[in-house]
Protein backbone atom coordinates (compact mmCIF):
# COMPACT_ATOMS: atom_id res chain seq x y z
CA UNK A 1 0.00 0.00 0.00
CA UNK A 2 1.36 3.43 -0.90
CA UNK A 3 0.96 5.67 2.12
CA UNK A 4 -0.24 9.22 1.77
CA UNK A 5 2.67 10.90 3.50
CA UNK A 6 1.89 14.34 2.10
CA UNK A 7 -1.71 14.03 3.23
CA UNK A 8 -0.58 13.04 6.72
CA UNK A 9 1.73 16.07 6.87
CA UNK A 10 -1.12 18.28 5.63
CA UNK A 11 -3.42 16.86 8.32
CA UNK A 12 -0.85 17.70 10.98
CA UNK A 13 -0.51 21.24 9.66
CA UNK A 14 -4.28 21.76 9.49
CA UNK A 15 -4.66 20.54 13.09
CA UNK A 16 -1.60 22.27 14.52
CA UNK A 17 -3.57 24.56 16.85
CA UNK A 18 -5.66 21.67 18.19
CA UNK A 19 -2.54 19.59 18.82
CA UNK A 20 -1.08 22.38 20.97
CA UNK A 21 -4.30 22.86 22.90
CA UNK A 22 -4.43 19.14 23.67
CA UNK A 23 -0.82 19.28 24.85
CA UNK A 24 -1.75 22.16 27.17
CA UNK A 25 -4.43 19.98 28.77
CA UNK A 26 -1.84 17.32 29.52
CA UNK A 27 0.64 19.90 30.82
CA UNK A 28 -1.93 21.19 33.31
CA UNK A 29 -1.76 17.85 35.14
CA UNK A 30 1.03 18.10 37.80
CA UNK A 31 2.29 14.54 37.31
CA UNK A 32 5.32 14.89 39.60
CA UNK A 33 6.52 11.33 40.10
CA UNK A 34 8.84 12.21 42.99
CA UNK A 35 6.00 13.59 45.13
CA UNK A 36 3.82 10.94 46.85
CA UNK A 37 1.05 13.52 47.24
CA UNK A 38 0.85 13.77 43.44
CA UNK A 39 0.31 10.04 42.86
CA UNK A 40 -3.29 10.73 41.82
CA UNK A 41 -2.17 13.33 39.30
CA UNK A 42 0.44 10.95 37.88
CA UNK A 43 -2.27 8.36 37.32
CA UNK A 44 -4.55 11.02 35.83
CA UNK A 45 -1.85 11.84 33.26
CA UNK A 46 -1.48 8.16 32.42
CA UNK A 47 -5.21 7.93 31.83
CA UNK A 48 -5.15 11.04 29.65
CA UNK A 49 -2.53 9.48 27.37
CA UNK A 50 -4.36 6.15 27.25
CA UNK A 51 -7.67 7.75 26.29
CA UNK A 52 -6.00 9.63 23.44
CA UNK A 53 -4.19 6.56 22.11
CA UNK A 54 -7.48 4.70 22.05
CA UNK A 55 -9.27 7.61 20.36
CA UNK A 56 -6.81 7.93 17.47
CA UNK A 57 -7.11 4.23 16.60
CA UNK A 58 -4.48 2.27 18.52
CA UNK A 59 -5.33 -1.26 19.67
CA UNK A 60 -4.97 -3.02 23.03
CA UNK A 61 -4.62 0.19 25.00
CA UNK A 62 -4.14 -0.48 28.70
CA UNK A 63 -2.43 0.65 31.88
CA UNK A 64 0.19 -1.71 33.28
CA UNK A 65 0.82 -1.47 37.01
CA UNK A 66 4.44 -1.41 38.14
CA UNK A 67 6.30 -2.07 41.36
CA UNK A 68 9.93 -1.98 42.45
CA UNK A 69 12.00 -2.16 45.62
CA UNK A 70 12.15 1.63 45.98
CA UNK A 71 8.65 2.31 44.60
CA UNK A 72 6.35 -0.52 45.78
CA UNK A 73 3.31 1.44 44.59
CA UNK A 74 4.77 2.39 41.23
CA UNK A 75 3.21 4.61 38.61
CA UNK A 76 1.55 2.82 35.67
CA UNK A 77 2.89 2.26 32.20
CA UNK A 78 0.67 3.12 29.25
CA UNK A 79 0.75 0.50 26.50
CA UNK A 80 -0.85 0.42 23.04
CA UNK A 81 -0.13 -1.33 19.77
CA UNK A 82 -1.03 -1.56 16.11
CA UNK A 83 0.15 -4.86 14.62
CA UNK A 84 -1.92 -4.97 11.43
CA UNK A 85 0.45 -3.29 8.95
CA UNK A 86 0.80 -4.73 5.46
CA UNK A 87 4.24 -5.90 4.43
CA UNK A 88 6.03 -4.73 1.30
CA UNK A 89 7.29 -6.99 -1.49
CA UNK A 90 6.50 -10.15 0.42
CA UNK A 91 8.37 -8.98 3.50
CA UNK A 92 6.62 -8.48 6.84
CA UNK A 93 6.19 -4.90 8.00
CA UNK A 94 8.74 -3.49 10.41
CA UNK A 95 7.73 -2.97 14.04
CA UNK A 96 8.65 0.31 15.74
CA UNK A 97 8.59 0.77 19.51
CA UNK A 98 7.72 4.36 20.49
CA UNK A 99 8.81 5.42 23.98
CA UNK A 100 8.10 8.50 26.08
CA UNK A 101 7.32 9.50 29.65
CA UNK A 102 4.45 11.49 31.13
CA UNK A 103 5.96 12.23 34.55
CA UNK A 104 7.73 15.50 35.27
CA UNK A 105 10.23 17.04 37.67
CA UNK A 106 9.11 19.20 40.61
CA UNK A 107 8.73 22.88 39.58
CA UNK A 108 10.78 24.40 42.43
CA UNK A 109 11.80 27.15 42.91
CA UNK A 110 8.35 28.51 42.12
CA UNK A 111 9.27 32.19 42.51
CA UNK A 112 11.56 32.00 39.48
CA UNK A 113 8.77 31.07 37.05
CA UNK A 114 7.47 33.93 34.92
CA UNK A 115 4.15 32.09 34.54
CA UNK A 116 2.71 29.25 36.65
CA UNK A 117 4.49 25.95 35.88
CA UNK A 118 1.25 24.04 35.39
CA UNK A 119 -0.60 26.72 33.46
CA UNK A 120 0.90 26.43 29.94
CA UNK A 121 1.66 29.84 28.47
CA UNK A 122 2.73 30.81 24.96
CA UNK A 123 5.40 33.52 24.67
CA UNK A 124 7.66 34.40 21.76
CA UNK A 125 6.90 31.22 19.85
CA UNK A 126 7.53 28.99 22.87
CA UNK A 127 5.22 27.00 25.14
CA UNK A 128 6.21 27.39 28.80
CA UNK A 129 5.26 24.76 31.38
CA UNK A 130 6.81 22.02 33.47
CA UNK A 131 7.08 19.01 31.17
CA UNK A 132 6.70 21.05 27.99
CA UNK A 133 9.79 19.51 26.41
CA UNK A 134 10.74 16.86 29.02
CA UNK A 135 8.91 14.83 27.97
CA UNK A 136 5.20 15.47 27.54
CA UNK A 137 5.62 17.68 24.50
CA UNK A 138 7.98 15.32 22.73
CA UNK A 139 5.92 12.25 23.66
CA UNK A 140 2.83 14.05 22.29
CA UNK A 141 4.63 14.43 18.94
CA UNK A 142 4.58 10.63 18.65
CA UNK A 143 0.86 10.46 19.40
CA UNK A 144 0.02 13.22 16.93
CA UNK A 145 2.22 11.71 14.20
CA UNK A 146 0.29 8.45 14.60
CA UNK A 147 -3.03 10.30 14.48
CA UNK A 148 -1.99 12.10 11.29
CA UNK A 149 -0.98 8.84 9.58
CA UNK A 150 -4.22 7.13 10.67
CA UNK A 151 -6.31 10.05 9.41
CA UNK A 152 -4.62 10.25 6.02
CA UNK A 153 -4.57 6.52 5.32
CA UNK A 154 -8.00 5.19 6.16
CA UNK A 155 -7.20 4.12 9.70
CA UNK A 156 -4.00 2.26 8.79
CA UNK A 157 -0.34 2.75 9.68
CA UNK A 158 2.62 2.06 7.36
CA UNK A 159 4.40 -0.04 10.01
CA UNK A 160 3.54 -2.03 13.07
CA UNK A 161 3.79 0.11 16.18
CA UNK A 162 4.05 -0.55 19.89
CA UNK A 163 3.78 2.40 22.28
CA UNK A 164 5.09 2.34 25.84
CA UNK A 165 4.88 5.49 27.98
CA UNK A 166 6.15 5.46 31.56
CA UNK A 167 5.50 7.55 34.65
CA UNK A 168 8.75 7.02 36.55
CA UNK A 169 11.50 8.30 34.27
CA UNK A 170 12.28 11.16 36.63
CA UNK A 171 12.69 8.75 39.58
CA UNK A 172 14.89 6.16 37.90
CA UNK A 173 12.49 4.12 35.74
CA UNK A 174 12.71 0.94 37.81
CA UNK A 175 9.15 -0.10 36.97
CA UNK A 176 9.60 -0.09 33.21
CA UNK A 177 13.05 -1.67 33.53
CA UNK A 178 11.48 -4.61 35.37
CA UNK A 179 8.72 -4.90 32.77
CA UNK A 180 11.20 -4.92 29.88
CA UNK A 181 13.31 -7.51 31.67
CA UNK A 182 10.40 -9.77 32.58
CA UNK A 183 8.16 -9.37 29.48
CA UNK A 184 10.40 -8.62 26.48
CA UNK A 185 8.02 -10.43 24.13
CA UNK A 186 5.35 -7.78 24.80
CA UNK A 187 7.66 -5.08 23.44
CA UNK A 188 9.21 -7.06 20.58
CA UNK A 189 10.22 -4.68 17.79
CA UNK A 190 12.86 -3.99 15.16
CA UNK A 191 13.79 -0.51 16.39
CA UNK A 192 12.89 1.87 19.21
CA UNK A 193 12.30 5.59 18.75
CA UNK A 194 12.86 7.90 21.71
CA UNK A 195 12.21 11.65 21.57
CA UNK A 196 13.62 12.89 24.87
CA UNK A 197 16.75 14.69 23.70
CA UNK A 198 17.59 18.00 22.07
CA UNK A 199 18.92 19.44 18.84
CA UNK A 200 22.47 20.73 18.96
CA UNK A 201 21.40 24.17 17.76
CA UNK A 202 18.24 25.86 16.45
CA UNK A 203 17.24 24.66 12.97
CA UNK A 204 19.95 21.97 13.02
CA UNK A 205 18.44 18.44 12.79
CA UNK A 206 20.19 16.19 15.27
CA UNK A 207 20.39 12.53 16.14
CA UNK A 208 21.84 11.72 19.54
CA UNK A 209 23.98 8.57 19.22
CA UNK A 210 25.32 8.32 22.74
CA UNK A 211 24.25 8.91 26.34
CA UNK A 212 26.12 8.85 29.59
CA UNK A 213 24.98 6.38 32.19
CA UNK A 214 24.65 7.25 35.85
CA UNK A 215 24.59 6.11 39.44
CA UNK A 216 22.62 8.22 41.90
CA UNK A 217 23.59 7.67 45.52
CA UNK A 218 23.10 8.83 49.07
CA UNK A 219 25.86 9.01 51.68
CA UNK A 220 24.48 8.97 55.21
CA UNK A 221 26.84 9.93 58.02
CA UNK A 222 25.85 9.23 61.63
CA UNK A 223 27.56 10.51 64.77
CA UNK A 224 25.94 10.75 68.22
CA UNK A 225 22.75 8.97 69.26
CA UNK A 226 20.77 12.22 69.15
CA UNK A 227 21.17 15.89 68.19
CA UNK A 228 23.48 17.72 70.60
CA UNK A 229 24.04 21.31 71.78
CA UNK A 230 27.21 22.63 70.12
CA UNK A 231 28.13 24.70 73.17
CA UNK A 232 28.05 21.74 75.52
CA UNK A 233 29.43 19.09 73.17
CA UNK A 234 31.22 20.96 70.38
CA UNK A 235 34.88 19.92 70.26
CA UNK A 236 34.15 16.42 71.56
CA UNK A 237 31.17 15.12 69.59
CA UNK A 238 31.61 14.13 65.91
CA UNK A 239 29.68 16.30 63.46
CA UNK A 240 28.16 14.36 60.53
CA UNK A 241 27.97 17.50 58.35
CA UNK A 242 31.65 18.21 58.79
CA UNK A 243 32.39 14.55 58.10
CA UNK A 244 30.38 14.69 54.86
CA UNK A 245 32.22 17.83 53.79
CA UNK A 246 35.56 16.14 54.46
CA UNK A 247 34.60 13.01 52.52
CA UNK A 248 33.12 14.93 49.59
CA UNK A 249 36.27 17.06 49.35
CA UNK A 250 38.25 13.84 48.84
CA UNK A 251 36.01 12.60 46.02
CA UNK A 252 37.05 15.15 43.42
CA UNK A 253 40.24 17.10 42.76
CA UNK A 254 40.18 20.83 42.08
CA UNK A 255 41.18 20.11 38.47
CA UNK A 256 38.00 18.08 37.93
CA UNK A 257 39.45 14.58 38.24
CA UNK A 258 37.45 12.04 40.24
CA UNK A 259 39.68 10.61 42.95
CA UNK A 260 38.01 7.21 43.39
CA UNK A 261 40.80 4.68 42.73
CA UNK A 262 40.25 2.70 39.53
CA UNK A 263 37.32 4.85 38.40
CA UNK A 264 38.84 5.70 35.00
CA UNK A 265 40.31 2.27 34.25
CA UNK A 266 37.63 1.22 31.75
CA UNK A 267 36.71 4.60 30.23
CA UNK A 268 36.42 4.31 26.43
CA UNK A 269 37.57 7.29 24.38
CA UNK A 270 35.62 8.64 21.38
CA UNK A 271 37.03 7.78 17.98
CA UNK A 272 39.17 10.27 16.08
CA UNK A 273 36.37 10.62 13.50
CA UNK A 274 33.83 11.42 16.20
CA UNK A 275 36.12 14.00 17.81
CA UNK A 276 36.69 15.61 14.40
CA UNK A 277 32.93 15.78 13.81
CA UNK A 278 32.42 17.46 17.20
CA UNK A 279 35.05 20.07 16.39
CA UNK A 280 33.11 20.93 13.21
CA UNK A 281 29.89 21.65 15.12
CA UNK A 282 28.77 25.29 15.49
CA UNK A 283 29.81 25.68 19.13
CA UNK A 284 30.94 28.90 20.82
CA UNK A 285 32.40 28.12 24.23
CA UNK A 286 32.10 31.69 25.50
CA UNK A 287 28.48 31.97 24.38
CA UNK A 288 27.79 28.63 26.06
CA UNK A 289 29.33 29.95 29.29
CA UNK A 290 27.29 33.15 29.24
CA UNK A 291 23.88 32.06 27.98
CA UNK A 292 23.55 28.40 28.99
CA UNK A 293 25.69 28.06 32.11
CA UNK A 294 25.67 31.66 33.34
CA UNK A 295 28.84 31.34 35.41
CA UNK A 296 32.01 33.42 35.55
CA UNK A 297 34.09 30.50 34.28
CA UNK A 298 33.76 26.92 33.06
CA UNK A 299 35.33 24.11 35.05
CA UNK A 300 36.30 20.51 34.39
CA UNK A 301 39.16 18.27 33.42
CA UNK A 302 42.08 20.00 31.76
CA UNK A 303 42.96 18.84 28.26
CA UNK A 304 39.40 18.14 27.16
CA UNK A 305 37.00 20.35 25.23
CA UNK A 306 33.63 21.32 26.70
CA UNK A 307 31.86 18.84 24.42
CA UNK A 308 34.22 16.06 25.45
CA UNK A 309 33.74 16.89 29.13
CA UNK A 310 29.95 16.91 28.87
CA UNK A 311 29.51 14.01 26.43
CA UNK A 312 32.38 11.57 26.84
CA UNK A 313 33.93 12.01 30.30
CA UNK A 314 32.56 10.78 33.63
CA UNK A 315 31.54 13.30 36.27
CA UNK A 316 30.73 13.48 39.97
CA UNK A 317 28.28 16.01 41.39
CA UNK A 318 26.68 16.79 44.74
CA UNK A 319 22.98 17.68 44.60
CA UNK A 320 21.95 18.34 48.17
CA UNK A 321 22.78 17.80 51.83
CA UNK A 322 19.53 17.53 53.81
CA UNK A 323 19.77 17.37 57.59
CA UNK A 324 20.38 19.48 60.67
CA UNK A 325 18.77 22.89 61.13
CA UNK A 326 17.78 24.90 58.05
CA UNK A 327 15.05 27.19 59.39
CA UNK A 328 15.15 30.93 59.96
CA UNK A 329 17.29 32.24 62.80
CA UNK A 330 19.88 30.25 64.72
CA UNK A 331 19.93 26.86 66.37
CA UNK A 332 23.29 25.60 67.58
CA UNK A 333 22.74 21.92 66.99
CA UNK A 334 25.19 19.18 66.11
CA UNK A 335 22.97 16.84 64.10
CA UNK A 336 23.02 13.14 64.84
CA UNK A 337 22.90 12.37 61.12
CA UNK A 338 23.34 14.08 57.77
CA UNK A 339 22.89 12.95 54.19
CA UNK A 340 24.53 13.97 50.92
CA UNK A 341 23.01 13.14 47.54
CA UNK A 342 25.79 12.38 45.05
CA UNK A 343 25.64 11.19 41.47
CA UNK A 344 28.16 10.13 38.85
CA UNK A 345 27.69 10.19 35.10
CA UNK A 346 29.31 7.21 33.40
CA UNK A 347 30.66 6.74 29.88
CA UNK A 348 30.98 3.67 27.61
CA UNK A 349 32.75 0.65 29.09
CA UNK A 350 32.00 1.79 32.65
CA UNK A 351 29.27 -0.24 34.35
CA UNK A 352 27.01 1.05 37.13
CA UNK A 353 27.67 -1.99 39.34
CA UNK A 354 31.47 -1.80 39.14
CA UNK A 355 31.54 2.00 39.42
CA UNK A 356 29.30 1.96 42.49
CA UNK A 357 31.42 -0.72 44.14
CA UNK A 358 34.60 1.32 43.62
CA UNK A 359 32.92 4.48 44.91
CA UNK A 360 31.29 2.81 47.92
CA UNK A 361 34.52 1.16 48.98
CA UNK A 362 36.44 4.42 48.69
CA UNK A 363 33.87 6.44 50.68
CA UNK A 364 33.94 3.86 53.46
CA UNK A 365 37.75 3.99 53.50
CA UNK A 366 37.85 7.78 54.05
CA UNK A 367 35.15 7.94 56.72
CA UNK A 368 36.37 10.13 59.63
CA UNK A 369 36.80 8.85 63.19
CA UNK A 370 33.62 8.72 65.26
CA UNK A 371 31.36 8.54 62.20
CA UNK A 372 29.57 5.55 60.73
CA UNK A 373 28.69 5.83 57.06
CA UNK A 374 26.18 4.11 54.80
CA UNK A 375 26.40 4.45 51.01
CA UNK A 376 23.15 3.69 49.20
CA UNK A 377 22.45 3.25 45.48
CA UNK A 378 19.18 4.99 44.57
CA UNK A 379 19.07 4.25 40.85
CA UNK A 380 21.40 3.55 37.95
CA UNK A 381 21.58 3.40 34.17
CA UNK A 382 24.06 2.14 31.60
CA UNK A 383 25.97 4.40 29.20
CA UNK A 384 25.27 3.68 25.54
CA UNK A 385 26.60 4.45 22.07
CA UNK A 386 24.41 3.71 19.05
CA UNK A 387 25.88 2.65 15.70
CA UNK A 388 24.90 4.97 12.85
CA UNK A 389 25.35 2.18 10.31
CA UNK A 390 21.78 0.90 10.08
CA UNK A 391 18.77 1.62 7.85
CA UNK A 392 16.73 3.15 10.69
CA UNK A 393 19.30 5.88 11.27
CA UNK A 394 19.35 6.52 7.53
CA UNK A 395 15.54 6.77 7.41
CA UNK A 396 15.50 9.19 10.34
CA UNK A 397 18.28 11.27 8.80
CA UNK A 398 16.43 11.55 5.49
CA UNK A 399 13.15 12.42 7.19
CA UNK A 400 14.70 15.29 9.15
CA UNK A 401 16.63 16.50 6.11
CA UNK A 402 13.33 16.80 4.23
CA UNK A 403 11.76 18.79 7.08
CA UNK A 404 14.67 21.05 8.01
CA UNK A 405 16.47 21.28 4.67
CA UNK A 406 19.84 20.65 6.34
CA UNK A 407 22.15 17.70 6.90
CA UNK A 408 21.58 15.88 10.18
CA UNK A 409 24.43 15.98 12.72
CA UNK A 410 25.32 13.20 15.13
CA UNK A 411 26.03 14.12 18.73
CA UNK A 412 26.16 12.54 22.15
CA UNK A 413 24.15 13.63 25.15
CA UNK A 414 25.51 14.29 28.59
CA UNK A 415 22.35 13.11 30.31
CA UNK A 416 21.01 9.63 30.96
CA UNK A 417 17.93 7.80 29.73
CA UNK A 418 18.14 4.45 31.52
CA UNK A 419 15.49 2.76 29.39
CA UNK A 420 17.67 3.07 26.27
CA UNK A 421 20.18 0.67 27.79
CA UNK A 422 17.35 -1.68 28.71
CA UNK A 423 16.04 -1.69 25.14
CA UNK A 424 19.49 -2.47 23.75
CA UNK A 425 20.33 -5.10 26.37
CA UNK A 426 16.96 -6.85 26.84
CA UNK A 427 15.18 -6.33 23.50
CA UNK A 428 18.34 -6.50 21.38
CA UNK A 429 17.20 -3.64 19.15
CA UNK A 430 18.80 -0.36 18.06
CA UNK A 431 17.38 2.80 19.59
CA UNK A 432 17.04 6.13 17.79
CA UNK A 433 17.30 9.26 19.91
CA UNK A 434 15.50 11.80 17.72
CA UNK A 435 14.74 14.79 19.91
CA UNK A 436 13.56 18.30 19.09
CA UNK A 437 14.34 20.27 22.24
CA UNK A 438 16.83 23.14 22.32
CA UNK A 439 19.81 23.74 24.59
CA UNK A 440 18.04 26.67 26.29
CA UNK A 441 14.76 24.85 27.03
CA UNK A 442 15.48 24.83 30.80
CA UNK A 443 14.99 21.14 31.44
CA UNK A 444 14.48 20.51 35.19
CA UNK A 445 14.67 24.28 35.80
CA UNK A 446 12.20 27.16 36.11
CA UNK A 447 10.63 28.39 32.86
CA UNK A 448 10.93 25.12 30.98
CA UNK A 449 9.77 25.57 27.41
CA UNK A 450 9.30 23.89 24.05
CA UNK A 451 9.80 25.86 20.84
CA UNK A 452 6.48 25.35 19.08
CA UNK A 453 8.02 25.30 15.61
CA UNK A 454 10.08 22.31 16.73
CA UNK A 455 6.99 20.60 18.13
CA UNK A 456 5.35 20.77 14.72
CA UNK A 457 8.52 19.90 12.80
CA UNK A 458 9.00 16.95 15.14
CA UNK A 459 5.55 15.63 14.26
CA UNK A 460 6.30 15.92 10.54
CA UNK A 461 9.71 14.25 10.95
CA UNK A 462 8.16 11.28 12.77
CA UNK A 463 5.41 11.00 10.15
CA UNK A 464 8.02 10.88 7.39
CA UNK A 465 10.24 8.46 9.33
CA UNK A 466 7.43 5.94 9.90
CA UNK A 467 6.17 6.28 6.34
CA UNK A 468 9.70 5.74 5.03
CA UNK A 469 10.05 2.49 6.98
CA UNK A 470 6.72 1.37 5.58
CA UNK A 471 7.84 1.83 2.00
Amino acid sequence: MEFATKSAVAFAQENAVRFVEELKELLRIPSISTDPERAGDVRLAAGFVAVELRRIGMDNVRLIETTSATHPDGHPLVYADYLRADGVGGRPAATVLLYGHYDVQPPDPLDEWKSPPFEPTERDGNLYARGAVDDKGQMWMHVKALESLFAANGGKLPVNVRVIVEGEEEVGGEGIAAFVREHPEQLAADVALVSDTEMFAPDLPTLCVGLRGMIYTEIEARGARTDLHSGMYGGAAPNPFVALAQMIAKLKHEDGRILVPGFYDTVAKPSDAELAAWKALPFDEEEYRKTEVGSTALTGEAGYSVLERTWARPTLDVHGMPGGFTGAGAKTVIPARAVAKVSMRLVPEQTPAESFALYKGYVESICPTGITVEVRLIHAGDPIVVSTDNPYVQAATEAMHTVFGKETVYVRGGGSIPIVGDFIRELKIPTLLMGFGLPDDNLHAPNEKFHLANFHRGIESIVRFLASLGS
